[in-house]
């Protein structure tokens, strides 16, 4: 099976099949990690690699509407994450320009990478990220960061739907609830449609 996995990670990890997808690594959800900063170096491990091997990289931001922007579901959603019945106690965690708001310093994206913002999980859903890798004739994306269980396991469903090949860098992918990022894993590899690798696994195809 490993052997198996290898030919297939070889086959799709080149600059012209495919993207590194680094989803929501911002300072305010990275605090909120007991190894958010185990996650961070891990995720500037790929980051560096595919910056020398010159693939294309897609950020990806997690955004607050102001209160007088919260539908219905936004500030259910909001109530339940934040652990309120009362809406005055709402408090927008992912304001535009809030410093949990910010991508990690550490993997500062440059002039040549996109960063999309999002009010949902999925990284496809309300964001040009489809119609980007579509434009560039890609047919795989690499994709790390936080959280598996929220935003990364929708964001590989939607991929497999979309006909495009995901490809989940394990290690450099942090949680919130560690056993609920574990069955998000299982399910996904029971699936079949994506790849799940490590870092040294993807950096070492990357350098090829």
């Amino acid at each position: 099976m490993a052997e198996k996995t290898g030919k297939m990670l070889r086959d799709f990890c080149r600059p012209d099949r495919m993207a590194l997808v680094v989803y929501d690594m911002q300072v305010g959800i990275l605090h909120q990690l007991k190894d958010g900063a185990v996650i961070t170096g891990k995720v500037k491990t790929v980051l560096n690699a595919a910056r020398r091997a010159g693939f294309p990289i897609i950020f990806l931001r997690h955004l607050s509407m102001p209160k007088p922007l919260m539908g219905r579901f936004q500030m259910r959603q909001a109530m339940t994450w934040q652990r309120t019945d009362d809406p005055e106690a709402v408090h927008p965690w992912f304001l535009r320009d809030s410093p949990g708001f910010a991508i990690a310093p550490e993997l500062e994206p440059s002039a040549n990478e996109a960063i999309l913002d999002k009010i949902t999980f999925s990284a496809f859903e309300g964001t040009p990220l489809a119609i980007i890798l579509r434009d560039l004739e890609l047919t795989c994306f690499a994709i790390c960061g936080v959280a598996t269980e929220i935003g990364i396991d929708p964001t590989v469903r939607q991929g497999c739907d979309l006909g495009l090949v995901p490809i989940v860098i394990r290690d450099a992918c942090g949680a919130g609830h560690a056993e609920a990022a574990e069955r998000a894993l299982d399910n996904i590899a029971f699936m079949g449609d994506a790849i799940l690798c490590s870092v040294e696994e993807i950096v070492s195809e990357m350098g090829h």
